[in-house]
Order: structure tokens, then C-alpha cells, then sequence
């Protein structure tokens, strides 16, 4: 049997598993790779809000992707929730040390219940030292507006977002629109052109994940990554 495609993924720990590790080891299994992790902070969150945030001393993250990279390798890396600045230049040292490639930087910093999972300081140590390593970076609207310091408004301001942020070092800039007006539609830059992305709005509080959401809690519930899987299971049982 081959051995499916690696993913190290560097972000925060989500109790109620619709964000964070938990959601990526999903989407990743869903996808037919394997996914390592190193943990960066753990939340205590459901649909709601976030009640409790504790973050990780810099060195057990350092030690968890050493543990990994040692021993399993990786042939992508994908960061969420990277909680401060000395985690950041943690994960910098290691994307140096280890020469890793595929590096996809989501710059998580607020839950989708509006709590704040980046501390204000660590913003600029996310452009400076970790954009520059990032394969792809993948702001959505509010945190390109974060970024950047300026609103975002319309496709016209995402693609100049776009640019702005590949400045900083990134090989390519996906800006996602979900937050945006009308159909949704993420835009993708290469540093020559522009690629969009469109999709119909889903009315859902959690692709296809989206549409066969289940509700789960009494705020955004999360998204259902292996629907196939399920759908297929209840077929044979009945």
C-alpha cells in the first residue's frame, strides 16, 4: 500500500473540533493524506465562543515538530492559530532548519465567535518572519484588513490586498471572500495574474462539507468533512 502524501500542521487545539487541529485532521484525512501535528495552544471553544485560551510554551512546540520531522518527515506544512511572536519565530526557525517546502500559512487570529486567537503583537512577527517562507498565504477579508491596516472592500480590493501581501514575500496570495457580499468568490495571486474562484453562498452556520452540515450546538456549528463517507455507510446499513 503507498504511503499517502504527509501534512504537518502547526496550529491551536479546538475542543468543540469545528476549527483549529481538530477540523485540519479532518479535512486532511478526508483529502487521503496523513496529517502530523504540532499543538500551539489549547482553547476551550464550542459554537459559541472562546471560554479559555492557554498557550504552549515555545519550546514543547519546538519539540513537537522536531519529533515529527525527525522521524516521520513532511511533504507540506500547514499553520492555524500560532497564538504570539515567540511562537512564530519558533516555526520560522524550524520552515529554515528543515528547509521545508509547501508551506501554507493560514494567518488565523480571530475564532469565528469574534475572540481573538493572535495577540496584536504578533502580527507583524507573522508578515515578517513567516510570510517570507510561505508557499501560500490565505487571508480572509478581516484578516487581510488586519495585515494590511486598511479596509478591503469589494474584488477590486482584494485583488490589490492580493498584491500587497505577496510584497511581503509569499510566492502566492489566496484572499477568500466568504466574508464578503454576494457570491463568494476567493481570488488567487501569482505575481503576474490573478486567478478567482467562485462559488455559490451557502446559507449555513458551518463545497459540499458545507451543504450536508449537521446542527450541532447553538452557534456556527461545523462542517461535515467526510459526508461521503457517511453517506456511503448509511447506504450499506439499510
Amino acid at each position: 500500500m503507498r504511503t499517502p502524501p504527509r501534512v504537518l500542521v502547526i496550529a491551536g487545539s479546538d475542543s468543540g473540533a469545528g476549527a483549529g487541529i481538530q477540523a485540519d485532521l479532518k479535512t486532511i484525512s478526508a483529502l487521503g493524506a496523513y496529517a502530523t501535528t504540532a499543538i500551539t495552544a489549547i482553547t476551550a471553544q464550542n459554537t459559541l465562543r472562546v471560554t479559555a485560551v492557554f498557550e504552549l510554551p515555545p519550546e514543547m512546540v519546538a519539540a513537537q515538530i522536531d519529533a515529527v520531522l525527525v522521524d516521520i518527515g513532511t511533504d507540506a506544512v500547514k499553520t492555524g492559530m500560532l497564538a504570539n511572536a515567540e511562537i512564530i519565530r519558533v516555526v520560522a526557525d524550524k520552515v529554515r532548519k528543515y528547509k521545508l517546502q509547501n508551506v501554507v500559512v493560514d494567518p488565523v487570529m480571530v475564532a469565528k465567535s469574534g475572540d481573538p486567537l493572535l495577540r496584536p503583537d504578533a502580527v507583524a512577527a507573522l508578515r515578517d518572519l513567516l510570510f517570507p517562507l510561505a508557499t501560500v498565504v490565505t487571508p480572509n477579508i478581516p484578516e487581510a484588513e488586519a495585515l494590511l491596516g486598511e479596509k478591503v472592500l469589494g474584488l477590486e480590493g482584494m485583488r490589490r490586498a492580493a498584491e500587497k501581501i505577496r510584497a511581503l514575500g509569499p510566492r502566492y496570495v489566496v484572499v477568500k471572500g466568504g466574508h464578503g457580499e454576494g457570491p463568494a468568490i476567493d481570488v488567487l495571486y501569482d505575481g503576474r495574474e490573478f486567478r478567482e474562484f467562485h462559488g455559490p453562498r451557502i446559507n449555513t452556520t458551518s463545497t459540499e462539507a458545507l451543504r450536508h452540515a449537521f446542527p450541532l450546538g447553538h452557534g456556527k456549528g461545523p462542517v461535515n468533512h467526510f459526508y461521503r463517507f457517511w453517506a456511503e455507510t448509511s447506504r450499506v446499513s439499510s
